[in-house]
């Protein structure tokens, strides 16, 4: 049986505030790797016109792509104007190239392509070149170019150069991997971010599908309703959610199901502790 419609539940989505400034963001956001690199107009991008609709009514805001992603953020752009969506979603993108100018173009074309004066957050890919392209992010954050700095990484592998990153430069946000299946930054990287005040987008909530893949076929365990869960990707996204020092994550999905069933992972309740490591538990078990 489908997971119950997350459209039919009137609750809205929880938020986390952004630690430097308080804003608030609703805690699931959208991610555009691979979905989001299609022509427009073309075959695919009509249905990408509904899930940006029906992200915006469900009172959801951050989307984040990056030019890694083929030709994510000019979809991105284009589709933004034509689904007509208010107010205008939180854009998040990235540099991912080395050199100051370097950095400074490829960030120029992404303003132009998703047609934007102004973004709201801009991180540094994989930490490539991190150093150089945070000074230029600070300087364009006093300009009012952008209003968040950010770093990346999508490794676990990498999680000591974001510690000391977090550290020493002090970004307004990290985007790191997170999931039921990849728990490393539980020890370490999270406690971080919270101590140095960054805010936390998980990225791999799902652990790119491997999640899915390991409970096929499997029921959810009896108590999963206890958590609000009505799906897999829900007690998936609760796990990851419930965290204190995550402030949003972000699937990557085409689909107007698969986006609903997401925005339910953000409707409470959220677990607590005691709920946690019950989660975790019966996973591990599967």
């Amino acid at each position: 049986m489908p997971p119950k419609s997350a459209s039919s539940d009137p609750v809205t989505l929880l938020t986390r505030r952004i630690p430097r400034t308080g804003e608030a963001l609703p805690i699931v956001g959208l991610g555009t790797w691979r979905v989001f690199d299609v022509a427009v107009p073309g075959p695919e991008s009509k249905a990408l016109v509904e899930v940006l609709q029906r992200f915006s009514e469900a009172g959801a805001r951050l989307i984040d792509t990056s030019p890694m992603y083929g030709a994510a953020e000019e979809a991105l752009g284009s589709l933004i104007k034509e689904s007509g969506v208010a107010p205008p979603p939180f854009l998040a993108t990235k540099v991912w190239i080395s050199g100051k100018r370097e950095g400074i173009a490829q960030m120029e074309a992404s303003f132009r392509k998703l047609r934007a004066k102004s973004l709201d957050l801009i991180q540094v890919h994989n930490l490539v070149d991190a150093h150089t392209h945070l000074e230029t992010l600070e300087e364009w954050r006093e300009a009012g170019r952008v209003r968040y700095t950010g770093v990346t990484h999508y490794l676990e592998s990498a999680f000591d150069d974001l510690e000391k990153i977090l550290e020493e430069k002090r970004p307004d946000f990290v985007q790191l991997n997170y999931s039921l299946g990849e728990r490393a930054a539980e020890r370490r990287l999270l406690p971080c971010a919270a101590r140095v005040e960054a805010a936390v987008i998980v990225n791999r909530p799902f652990g790119s599908g491997d999640l899915f893949a390991r409970v096929r076929g499997k029921p959810l365990p009896p108590w999963a309703d206890e958590v609000g869960c009505l799906s897999w990707a829900q007690y998936f996204l609760k796990y990851v959610l419930s965290h204190p020092a995550v402030t949003c994550a972000i699937p990557a999905t085409g689909r107007v199901d698969h986006l609903l069933d997401n925005l339910g992972g953000g409707r409470p309740p959220l677990p607590t502790d005691v709920q946690r490591r019950k989660m975790a538990a019966y996973f591990d078990s599967l």
